[in-house]
């Protein structure tokens, strides 16, 4: 009885220590959405009484929560199903299409992204004055207002949500399913605390900086009440150009590591000079180019349905 009760002690163990290594994986290839999620969310409620952020915050994080209750799962259920098929001989990649779809959209959530910043300036300046009035606006229903930006905040993120749980199920996919079940739970909440935990502070840096640079709280204070609010704008603007960087360098990296010759190239040049630097190079260059091509067939599919293509997120 002892000899069984330590041998479970040591499976347990040896589980734990499998989903900690796979977590840490699965957190670094999934980091490129983390940093896009991040800033998108912490856009998405701007227009916000500054008394009502962090609930609206804890709101979309609970939607969060729920898309993940969702995702996990049926993840779950494809990687079973592929092992299934493959036991009965069926060797039909499920999980591998899944993700190259995933770095795909990656890739052209990126380009989208740099195609709305260049060609439509005015329009994202006037839908921020729409914001700005809106909640100036005393007839302005900031309950109907407030419940529109967290839907829409939820949408945004089960997309995020889909291509994190994604990406993390290719990298635990030959694991065992007590394996995948615990990396895929901790990579939902680690990620979920993460992104909301920072957006809380994030929406709230404006508020800090002004109650520290509010007269008689001390010349230090004000010092780094002025600082916060020149570094807030700043952050956002980083956080953003980051994140789509990391798009390209991750949904690049996944078609690269899927497509038979591109991975091949990308192995010679590892072997050349500067490996390191030259192969996530080339993984943002098939990024942005796959990015383009998707988004020039939805464009063109757009207009073929009579509809005009929008390149806004």
């Amino acid at each position: 009885m002892a000899s069984s009760f330590f041998a479970l002690f040591d499976d347990i163990a040896t589980l734990l220590d499998d989903v900690s290594v796979m977590t840490k994986v699965a957190t670094k290839k999934t980091a490129g959405v983390l940093g896009d999620d991040l800033a998108l969310n912490a856009q998405q409620v701007s227009g916000i009484h500054a008394n009502r952020e962090l609930p609206v915050v804890w709101a979309v994080a609970k939607g969060s929560l729920v898309n993940k209750a969702i995702l996990v799962p049926a993840a779950l259920a494809i990687a079973a199903l592929e092992a299934w098929l493959r036991g009965r001989g069926f060797n039909i990649p499920l999980i591998t299409p899944l993700l190259m779809i995933g770095g795909a959209y990656l890739c052209f959530e990126g380009v989208e992204k740099l195609a709305h910043k260049l060609l439509h300036k005015q329009e994202e300046a006037a839908h921020h004055a729409e914001l700005v009035e809106a909640v100036a606006d005393p007839q302005v229903d900031l309950v109907a207002f407030e419940k529109e930006k967290i839907k829409g905040a939820v949408r945004t993120d089960f997309v995020l949500s889909a291509e994190i749980i994604v990406i993390s199920l290719g990298t635990v996919a030959a694991k065992s399913f007590a394996t995948q079940f615990s990396v895929l739970v901790a990579i939902s909440l680690i990620m979920t605390v993460g992104v909301y935990g920072l957006v809380g502070g994030i929406v709230k840096l404006d508020d800090i900086g002004l109650h520290l640079a509010r007269p008689g709280t001390g010349k230090a204070s004000a010092m780094l009440g002025r600082g916060i609010l020149a570094f807030a704008p700043r952050l956002m603007k980083f956080l953003s150009i980051a994140g789509t960087a990391a798009m390209f360098l991750v949904g690049g990296g996944i078609l690269v590591h899927g497509i038979g010759a591109l991975h091949h190239l990308a192995e010679v040049i590892a072997k050349g000079p500067m490996p390191w630097l030259l192969v996530n190079l080339f993984n943002a260059g098939v990024g942005v180019v796959a990015g383009a091509l998707v988004l020039g067939a939805v464009t063109l599919f757009s207009s073929l349905r009579g509809k005009p293509a929008d390149a806004s997120r």
